[in-house]
């Protein structure tokens, strides 16, 4: 199966400025319980869909470059780039690292822009995938870079059209854009209400797509979904 191929750099963010003073995020050690070893068997890229995550959250402190319009208005970002395992006992936390240097979360905050989600996906996945941050975020940029993406406004306005707009039409029009990813390696993720919360993209060892496992959490293909377009 061919690979993606390249897209403009951060299209989601293209307007994004890193500012020029950043916080560094606290350290994150893992839960007691949580460290696991277990073989890489593929990787799932999840991608958050920002508007509706930063619903609610314009004023929180915590989501500020997120959210605010501060460092620019966001699309798609990356939540993260997580290794799997055979069954759903996915490997986290696989050794102890250390609290991001300035330089990595300015380097990345366009492609996550929180400081604090960077050094968890670091902490969490990445400690089980390479042996530097930078190899990380390097592998994860490579791959969300390679993503076209749809017009999501013009999707967001079909319903209000009168066209069905479901998990598996999402899937599709992702598939369209991307020559050697099928549908069948995207998964939908959707809240209670049925809007859209993130696209994840289902990957084998070699890092191309694959179909979904079997325990992939996902919306049902016939799930309708809604779309926020933000404030």
């Amino acid at each position: 199966m061919a690979a993606f191929q390249p897209a403009p750099t951060m299209a989601q963010a293209w307007q994004c400025q890193p500012p020029r003073f950043l916080p560094r995020p606290a350290l994150e050690l893992p839960p007691s319980g949580q460290v696991r070893r277990t073989a890489i068997d593929g990787y799932v890229l999840a991608l958050s869909w920002s508007p509706e995550y930063c619903r609610g959250r314009i004023s929180d402190p915590s989501a500020r470059f997120q959210c605010s319009g501060e460092i620019g208005d966001f699309g798609f970002v990356l939540h993260g780039l997580w290794p799997e395992a055979k069954g759903a006992n996915y490997p986290q936390y696989c050794r102890a690292v250390g609290v991001l240097p300035r330089r990595s979360v300015s380097d990345n905050i366009c492609l996550s822009p929180s400081p604090q989600l960077l050094q968890h996906q670091w902490a969490k996945h990445g400690s089980c995938m390479a042996a530097t941050p930078d190899a990380y975020f390097a592998a994860a940029r490579l791959l969300f870079e390679a993503i076209e993406f749809p017009d999501m406004a013009r999707l967001s306005r079909e319903p209000e059209r009168g066209t069905r707009l479901t998990a598996v039409t999402l899937a599709e029009r992702f598939a369209d854009l991307n020559d050697g990813l099928p549908a069948y390696a995207i998964t939908v993720q959707t809240n209670s209400k049925g809007w859209l919360q993130e696209v994840r993209i289902c990957l084998g060892k070699d890092f191309k797509p694959r179909q979904c496992p079997a325990f992939t959490r996902r919306a049902l293909a016939a799930a309708q979904i809604k779309i926020w377009r933000g404030r």
